[in-house]
């Protein structure tokens, strides 16, 4: 592992002659360079000097800093500057990230989720149109009433086949539920009912 203090305490004056001002100055004083893992440098500030961090972050300076590791190390940097310059406060970041991309990927698998609901669900919906586009003189109850016992048992065994009980889920669920009930005449709540029994849920 290369020494980073090493490398910045060569690399600082060289940093400081390209750059103006006391702020940014001040921040490349207070900063050390703390660990460099997949490409990132992280470098950190005291507590008490914290609010220096955007002088480091500005678009100039990351450059210099990057740069002047880079050429040391040998491969390319991307600069993190962290409140704290203590192993325990790189260690809380790497806990951090952890956690970040902990739900990061909880976030992804949930999203895929609903949309393969509602993708499940809006194929059902289509069907359901389809179904009832074929009734012929669907202005005769018994006509109706066929494709009404059609159209629960598609539901239900889409509703035995749900995964995930969520809002978006159940509003899916819904829609279908109401579409039964406008192509068949009969109250949402009745269907849903036959639904929920034919599905275990009554």
């Amino acid at each position: 592992m290369a020494d980073l203090a090493a490398i910045w305490l060569e690399a600082l004056p060289r940093v400081r002659t390209a750059v103006t001002g006391v702020g940014v100055w001040s921040a490349l004083n207070a900063c050390k360079p703390l660990a460099f893992e997949d490409g990132v440098l992280v470098m950190g500030l005291p507590h008490q000097d914290s609010e220096l961090a955007g002088h480091l972050r500005m678009p100039l300076t990351k450059r210099l800093i990057e740069s002047a590791f880079a050429e040391r190390l040998g491969a390319p940097v991307s600069l993190r500057v962290i409140d704290g310059d203590s192993p325990a406060d790189v260690e809380a970041l790497r806990k951090r990230d952890v956690e970040a991309r902990r739900l990061q990927v909880q976030s992804m698998e949930k999203m895929r989720a609903e949309m393969s609901a509602h993708s499940n669900w809006d194929s059902i919906y289509e069907q359901l149109s389809r179904r009832f586009a074929a009734v012929t003189t669907k202005s005769l109850p018994q006509n109706r009433a066929r494709f009404l016992e059609e159209a629960i048992e598609i539901v239900a065994e889409a509703r035995r086949n749900q995964r995930d009980y969520d809002e978006h889920g159940e509003r899916s669920f819904a829609r279908c539920i109401e579409r039964v009930s406008h192509y068949a005449d009969v109250p949402s709540a009745l269907v849903a009912a036959e639904v929920l029994k034919r599905a275990g849920e009554l």
